[in-house]
């Protein structure tokens, strides 16, 4: 499980997606299913998290690397690239983004 401290030094990545309610669920399993198959088992994965809105209009997915190129690999992966034309199928976009953890509030 991803924990979000000011000292990581990986890369985290948060991927939006956005779709439509009726096809909401087949993307969070074939999300699920990407990771159970083949993203947990990329060198340099940390872990991640699936977010899906009350609306099921919108998935977010947090994921952290311990580097940029580990997460750029796993995405040139043949079976990635497979997979996520099948993803790209069942939402109207989606968009990984990478960030650095600048600030984490806790509670007092």
């Amino acid at each position: 499980m991803p924990e979000i401290s000011k000292d990581f030094s990986g890369q985290t990545v948060i991927t939006t997606f956005e779709m439509t309610p009726g096809t909401a669920h087949d993307l969070m399993d074939a999300l699920k299913e990407a990771y159970e198959k083949v993203i947990r088992h990329q060198p340099g994965f940390i872990g991640a998290g699936l977010h899906m809105n009350d609306a099921q209009t919108r998935i977010a997915n947090y994921s952290q690397w311990r580097r940029r190129e580990d997460f750029q690999a796993m995405l040139r992966t043949s079976e990635m690239r497979e997979r996520n034309r099948k993803i790209a199928e069942l939402c109207s976009r989606f968009e990984p983004v990478m960030y650095e953890v600048v600030d984490v509030a806790r509670p007092a």
